[in-house]
């Protein structure tokens, strides 16, 4: 099945058209200036409903609510809910909401195991043309500014997997030449990835070298985005920064009160460790130190809260840069009754 995003316009650089350029312990192809991609055929679009906002806010009631009402199914776009055996903390649904509407991209992985951006837009399409072909409304529901945009916005994301040996080379390349001599590297191949990346980042400038390195073809040119077939609206949730913390910060307390410490405990004693990518998310790696014997339960609490605060204000900060269009309404100004009727009435007015 062909995915949006990925229509055959990333053109391959033609092998009788690359140059190679000498850059000491490798080396780089330069490639001809790439052809415009062809006319994409129109197809017909798809509904897709995003359910967006910061953490704690509601968006899984409201979602619920919704769903059940217009017969739909909720895709989660939530970076943390991917992992299985980590519940208290991520705020996933209960049992019985998903019973009363259908889920996705829940408990996919372990903890022991990262999951990509680009599997994750992969999954996500798939499931919302799934969800089509049962005739029923697709939700994207969640906070994770990336996973929505990548999907609404068509992402282009090159699924090149890290190579240990490239890495190491580069790495050592701008340990004894120094981070400017490596963003000239990356100016030499792809002058559009190098001026939009900060020298002094050598990690990503790294990793556009690698994925030229492992594919001829510049990382930008696979970056490009490719608008999906979807006819969206975009439903945002909000409400003054003071009253979202009180929220929080009270979720936090009724995750302790249902066993968050518990929940931590086992999955050490099952052996994840805390070089496990999920657990040095928030909510778990706090836990760290009070595990260590360094601090108090009221300490990682704390820790806890305050981390959160600063996830919404950078979720804040996401959502602002990438609100083409994002419908908002104030939860604080709204019952929960208004809020469902409000936010049902912009879908149907919406599908019309």
């Amino acid at each position: 099945m062909r995915l949006p995003g990925d229509r055959g316009q990333r053109n391959q650089v033609n092998d009788e058209h690359r140059r190679k350029t000498s850059t000491g312990t490798f080396t780089l192809i330069q490639p001809e200036p790439e052809a415009e991609p062809d006319p994409i055929p129109a197809r017909e679009s798809l509904l897709l409903v995003v359910i967006l906002g910061p953490t704690g806010i509601g968006k899984t009631a409201l979602a619920i609510q919704i769903a059940q009402a217009l017969d739909g199914e909720i895709i989660s776009a939530d970076s943390r809910q991917l992992y299985r055996y980590m519940d208290i903390g991520t705020a996933k649904p209960t049992v019985a909401e998903r019973a009363a509407v259908p889920h996705h991209l829940i408990d996919v992985v372990t903890p022991d195991h990262t999951y990509s951006l680009a599997q994750f837009q992969r999954a996500a399409y798939e499931t919302i043309d799934a969800i089509h072909v049962r005739d029923k409304l697709p939700f994207l529901v969640g906070g994770t500014g990336q996973y929505i945009s990548a999907v609404v916005e068509g992402w282009g994301i090159p699924e090149v997997p890290p190579n240990p040996t490239t890495r190491a080379r580069l790495e050592a390349f701008a340990e004894e030449h120094g981070a400017a001599a490596l963003h000239r590297r990356l100016h030499d191949v792809d002058p559009e990835a190098a001026d939009r990346l900060d020298y002094r980042n050598v990690r990503r400038v790294v990793r556009a070298l690698e994925v030229y390195l492992e594919t001829g073809t510049p990382i930008t040119v696979l970056q490009r985005k490719t608008q999906p077939p979807y006819r969206l609206l975009q439903i945002g949730l909000t409400m003054p920064r003071e009253p979202l913390y009180a929220r929080v910060d009270a979720r936090v307390e009724a995750m302790i009160a249902a066993g968050l410490q518990a929940e931590v405990r086992s999955l050490l004693e099952t052996g994840y460790t805390w070089d496990c990518p999920a657990m040095s998310g928030l909510g778990y790696g706090q836990w760290r130190s009070y595990f260590a014997g360094e601090i108090s339960e009221a300490d990682v609490i704390d820790a806890i809260k305050h981390a959160t605060h600063a996830f919404i204000r950078r979720q804040y900060t996401w959502f602002r840069g990438h609100d083409a269009g994002i419908h908002w309404l104030d939860v604080a100004t709204m019952t929960p009754d208004v809020l469902i009727e409000t936010a049902l009435k912009r879908i149907q007015d919406w599908k019309l």
